[in-house]
């Protein structure tokens, strides 16, 4: 037997934030509704990418266990560290960028670079974790939603048997894309405590909602959208199409998600396609893509969470020179506005940490030293 489904999908299949035309074999258009027909005894990949052959050097990689409601969850994470055990140590979370190839990999240069300088009167540790159906943790089928991630979030920096359990109140969050945004939105909620926060290229509207708005009718386009990507044949199918191809990624970093074109390297698109064959590896990308996971509803909510850290905690946020439009349109929204303790344009697109890691850590770097290494 064969299952069929009808749906229309807008013109942008990136999961990340600028649209991008394709040909029709890769992109289902609003305007023709198309008939995807698939064997109902297509399997979904089981293959799950082996972190230890991929190539580590962090002082401690791990897995903790994340409770939602009646399931357990392995959440992967790494620590980086200087072995000075000479100085006291500070703790930085950082956060990668929610996409459907979001890893702990685009900061581990940052996290290298920062830990082994040598400062005059301290330690940085760094923990990198990856969220949630994304990365090298585990991808349940589970509905996942801007709550379940900001849920996840403050578990993993609250609870007792956490990676973090040792850190004090200058635990410092470094957070990239929605990441930040909604390290942010727990912080104003008072559910985590934090020193400091760096918004490195913050976003909060997910590609479609940013291209063509939440009214009823697009929001009930998203629903079926998000719908056949996790049906157990044709979402694969789709996913496949859309996301899960190597030309495809391609395309997305050389277009929008780095700024050169030539810093796209074969081992990188290897890498992050290795990350979309998972099993389960379209379950949260699928609420990325159709909005849910944003953590704000508007560019007013999205000020409201710096506005509510003025005077608090220092804020720095990372705009970059090479975003897509609208992505920057809102980084810029930032420049001068309240509880932003300051504002940066560095180089990059969408991942500068990654793209740009040296010039990236200088700055981070410095924002420690402002606020937590006197002189």
């Amino acid at each position: 037997m064969a299952s069929s489904a009808t749906f229309l999908l807008s013109p942008s299949s990136n999961l990340f934030y600028k649209p991008r035309l394709y040909s029709t074999s890769q992109t289902l258009l609003f305007r023709k509704p198309i008939s995807i027909k698939a064997s109902t005894t297509y399997l979904e990949s089981s293959s799950n990418i082996s972190v230890v052959d991929k190539p580590l050097n962090p002082s401690k990689i791990g897995n903790w266990k994340w409770k939602h409601q009646d399931e357990s969850v392995n959440i992967y994470y790494e620590e980086h560290k200087n072995e000075n055990e000479n100085k006291p140590c500070k703790n930085i979370l950082m956060i990668p960028t929610i996409s459907d190839v979001s890893t702990v990999e685009e900061w581990r240069e940052v996290a290298k670079d920062i830990v082994q300088r040598d400062a005059s009167n301290v330690n940085w540790k760094a923990t990198i974790v990856d969220w949630p159906g994304m990365g090298y943790s585990d991808r349940p089928k589970i509905d996942y939603n801007a709550d379940v991630m900001e849920n996840f979030l403050v578990q993993f920096m609250n609870s007792s048997d956490s990676p973090l359990q040792h850190s004090d109140d200058e635990l410092v969050i470094f957070g990239g894309g929605h990441a930040a945004t909604l390290a942010l939105r727990a912080v104003k909620k008072g559910l985590v405590k934090t020193s400091a926060i760096a918004a490195v290229a913050p976003t909060w509207a997910g590609p479609l909602p940013i291209v063509f708005g939440r009214d009823s009718n697009m929001e009930s386009r998203y629903g079926m959208l998000r719908g056949t990507l996790r049906a157990p044949a044709v979402g694969w199918m789709m996913y496949n199409m859309l996301v899960s191809n190597e030309k495809s990624i391609q395309s997305q970093y050389k277009s929008h998600v780095y700024a050169n074109a030539e810093n796209v390297t074969p081992e990188i698109i290897e890498s992050r396609y290795a990350l979309t064959k998972r099993k389960g590896a379209r379950y949260a990308p699928a609420a990325f893509l159709t909005g849910l996971l944003d953590p704000v509803k508007s560019r007013e909510e999205f000020l409201e969470l710096f506005t509510g850290l003025e005077g608090k905690t220092p804020v720095l946020v990372i705009s970059t020179s090479g975003s897509p439009k609208r992505s920057k349109a809102e980084m810029d929204a930032l420049r001068g506005a309240k509880g932003v303790s300051k504002f940066l344009e560095l180089p990059g697109a969408l991942l500068p940490q990654e793209e740009y890691p040296a010039v990236v850590a200088e700055e981070l770097y410095a924002f420690l030293q402002d606020h937590f290494e006197p002189m």
